[in-house]
């Protein structure tokens, strides 16, 4: 009886994996150590003075903020050449405005801060516990995911503020997935989400990125750097708030944003 065997690997195609790992490893090194060395060398003398001396502290730590992950993110083009960055131009104009966006990675975030100076978000609870970066969300006028226990003071208190935020030409930043996809589809939607972007009465603008698990799969450790790549960030539609309507509700913006993430038209409540 025959059986297959498969073909053995060369050892050019285990040399090759190996380099592949290796140039993995060292990118994500390089790329963590920008979080921790450079947070600490670079921008921490600047939280202090901005915690200190700063009339407006919030202000300052979203800035602050911004350029960080601006930072990271130039980093992060230069040693990653095989991955491309198809980044709307016209994304950086947006204003006092609600983003909305589908979740792929980790980097989906920290890109959107990147991108905005003046901006809040909301954030998974447990980030306000981690030691300093919980002080930096918490300065930076971030908003609890789940407002219970000890964070619903925090929560109240951000949500007071999101109004002088939109003023002053912030936008606030929020993906409804609440987690990231496996799997490219859009998730279950938190309904709290649509509720706050409901009480901002501001434009919604729904947002898609692509791609961004190819290059940090969610449940993995090391950047995927040897493939091509096109990571990419669109504007696919805007919701003109209707808070007069009963039935612009959370329940019609979670049915327009699927839609629209979909390439559907989105249509008028009623």
């Amino acid at each position: 009886m025959n059986t297959f065997k498969p073909a053995a690997r060369s050892p050019f195609q285990f040399l090759g994996r190996c380099f592949r790992r290796l140039k993995d490893l060292a990118v994500t090194l390089i790329l963590w150590s920008y979080f921790i060395a450079g947070f600490a060398l670079l921008f921490a003398p600047f939280y202090l003075v901005a915690l200190l001396a700063s009339k407006d502290r919030q202000s300052a730590f979203q800035h602050l903020n911004h350029l960080f992950f601006k930072g990271f993110f130039k980093l992060c083009r230069l040693i990653t050449p095989r991955h491309k960055w198809a980044i709307e131009p016209q994304l950086h104009a947006i204003r006092s405005s609600i983003i909305v966006c589908n979740h792929l990675s980790y980097l989906d975030s920290i890109l959107l801060i990147s991108l905005y100076p003046k901006h809040t978000t909301i954030a998974k609870d447990r980030l306000f516990a981690i030691p300093v970066l919980g002080m930096v969300a918490k300065y930076a006028g971030y908003i609890p995911s789940s407002g219970r226990g000890r964070y619903a003071e925090l929560l109240l208190n951000s949500l007071e503020a999101i109004t002088a935020n939109l003023e002053q030409g912030g936008n606030i930043i929020i993906f409804p997935e609440g987690t990231r996809s496996r799997d490219g589809r859009i998730g279950d939607l938190q309904k709290g989400a649509f509720k706050i972007a409901k009480y901002c009465k501001a434009p919604i603008q729904v947002l898609k990125v692509g791609n961004t698990h190819k290059l940090f799969p969610p449940g993995k450790f090391l950047f995927n750097t040897c493939i091509d790549n096109t990571i990419s960030l669109k504007r696919v539609g805007e919701l003109a708030p209707q808070n007069e309507s009963k039935l612009f509700n959370a329940e019609y913006l979670m049915a327009q944003f699927r839609a629209l993430l979909d390439g559907k038209p989105h249509s008028e409540p009623g």
